[in-house]
């Protein structure tokens, strides 16, 4: 089944299945690999609930997801604030332009999402203009369910930065559309420090058009399960992609980010960077990158990596990166992966310098997350995070504290 194209309230009803595991079940078909030709619907029927057999969900706990997979009606589990209302326009219903010019779910919690918040909110930067202070959105889960979704506008040549700040607790299935028209440069960084109790999982889908310039950030702290798939398309001349992601899963955590970047128009120019730690056995990340540079993409520059920091016995990182090309005209492309323990080398230098063990741990770590923190680019955020850094590597700094001197932990 492909895409629909109409719009979204004329899209046609079916009671086939598009998901991959089901296909093979019932038809026996080839399961989707390629990320670019998985199936989209706004209809969550159409996808069936996941079993953890298809290729975007093997890496996921299904089942803990469950309350996502149905829709509720709108979004009164979140209490939300908007730190400039100037630059909140009306709510977009279903059909109403810009929401929906070109999101189409690719998995059944998107389509829950479009389902059950049936008015989008609108941030809107208006053309030319340049937005000095960011535009903070804050989302606090007050304990219940919550379908919602979002739409970010940077208007033509405008500058901006829009800041999702996630907290408190709620099962929260979201879909976050951005569109950055002609010109524009916007960075829109999305921070999740929920509660251990909290699930989330989010769909983020951009559009880059001529010209233009998106800077997305991802940064996982807390919650109990946290998926956040950005999914870009640098579809006009000239436009460029920065995808940069930090995350810090402790014991019983799940954080997990899907990364999809098309490379559509020419001279397009993209770079994706993710680092992760991980401390505690039951620690989990998961981070799966998907590159497509298309076959009218000529002159493309484009690398993603990942890079993970096991830091204790037990906990586990799952690394993929993948690379489609479909035209001999590119600039450059790569891309790489490496998941690892602290660095001997690095430990003794600092060690032989009279710092210890413990301190050095700490510095190694420290300096291995903050350079994605480093390009947030809003000092009192960046504050903020390097702050809850600190939290977090006390916590490593203990167990270490608490182990035996021969003892690996």
């Amino acid at each position: 089944m492909t895409a629909p194209t109409q719009a979204p309230e004329l899209a046609p009803q079916t009671n086939a299945h598009i998901d991959p595991a089901a296909q093979v079940a019932d038809a026996g078909f080839v399961p989707v690999q390629t990320r670019s030709e998985r199936p989209r619907s706004f209809d969550p029927d159409d996808f069936g609930a996941p079993t953890g057999r298809e290729v975007n969900w093997k890496h996921t706990p299904v089942a803990q997801l469950k309350p996502l997979f149905t829709p509720v009606d709108g979004a009164a589990g979140i209490t939300r604030s908007v730190s400039h209302e100037q630059y909140l326009g009306a709510p977009l219903a279903h059909g109403t332009a810009p929401r929906g010019q070109f999101f189409v779910p690719e998995d059944v919690v998107s389509a829950v999402a479009w389902q059950g918040a049936a008015d989008a909110v609108h941030v809107r930067i208006p053309n030319d203009e340049e937005v000095a202070e960011p535009i903070v959105v804050t989302l606090h889960g007050t304990g219940g369910r919550a379908d919602d979704h979002l739409v970010i506008e940077a208007g033509r040549h405008s500058v901006a930065t829009v800041v999702l700040q996630h907290t408190g607790i709620a099962q929260y299935a979201q879909n976050v559309e951005i569109i950055v028209r002609d010109g524009a440069k916007l960075k829109v960084i999305s921070v999740q420090r929920w509660d251990d109790e909290a699930i989330h999982a989010s769909a983020h889908q951009a559009r880059v058009d001529r010209d233009a310039e998106l800077t997305h950030i991802v940064v996982s702290l807390g919650g109990g399960i946290v998926r956040v798939n950005p999914s870009v398309e640098l579809a006009g001349t000239g436009s460029h992609g920065y995808l940069y992601g930090l995350s810090f899963a402790d014991s019983g955590q799940h954080l997990e980010s899907q990364v999809y970047l098309h490379h559509k128009g020419a001279h397009t120019t993209g770079d994706v960077l993710y680092k992760g730690a991980l401390h505690g056995a039951s620690a989990r990340s998961v981070w799966i990158g998907d590159v497509l540079i298309g076959p009218d993409a000529t002159g493309t520059d484009s690398y993603e990596a990942n890079r993970n920091l096991v830091l204790t016995e037990g906990a586990r990182a799952d690394s993929i990166p993948n690379l489609e090309i479909e035209t001999g005209d590119i600039a450059g492309a790569g891309h790489a992966s490496a998941t690892g323990r602290f660095d001997d080398e690095q430990l003794f230098y600092l060690q032989a310098r009279g710092i210890s063990e413990e301190e050095a741990r700490r510095l190694v770590v420290f300096g291995f997350l903050t350079e994605i923190v480093q390009r947030i680019g809003i000092p009192s955020l960046q504050d903020e995070l390097v702050d809850a850094l600190e939290g977090e590597l006390a916590a490593v700094t203990a167990d270490v504290a608490l182990s035996s001197p021969g003892e690996a932990k």
